[in-house]
């Protein structure tokens, strides 16, 4: 794990991830990240910037993503994602109904609202 020569040691720790379940009104916001099929839409989710508070990472994320202010709901979980080394945080996040998507299309390429029914 350590470096014969100059002692540095690197720590394979994993990432934390913060993830949203983004509520508008009866329905569920997923997003298409660039590279995926077509018919692959996932959760908003993001990386914890230095400093970051947890919460906060996952309300800025939803906004960095969506373009929409949420509010924080209760903590769903965290998960383990082996194959990226990656702990993920997730919340439910609840947003205007009548709030305008604006996605940002530098990090995502598309957006589905997936009634909370299906």
């Amino acid at each position: 794990m350590g470096c014969p020569q100059c002692g540095w040691v690197h720590w394979n720790n994993p990432t934390p991830v913060v993830a949203a379940i983004v509520q508008r009104g009866e329905a569920v916001v997923l997003v298409r990240s660039h590279g995926w099929p077509e018919t692959w839409y996932g959760l908003v989710t993001g990386f914890l910037e230095a400093g970051e508070e947890v919460e906060a990472a996952v309300l800025r994320e939803v906004k960095e993503e969506t373009g929409l202010d949420g509010q924080l709901g209760e903590f769903i979980g965290a998960y383990s994602f082996f194959r990226r080394n990656q702990i993920i945080l997730a919340w439910h996040v609840i947003v205007p109904a009548e709030g305008v998507i604006v996605l940002d299309t530098n990090e995502l390429a598309g957006y589905r609202c997936v009634p909370i029914t299906e």
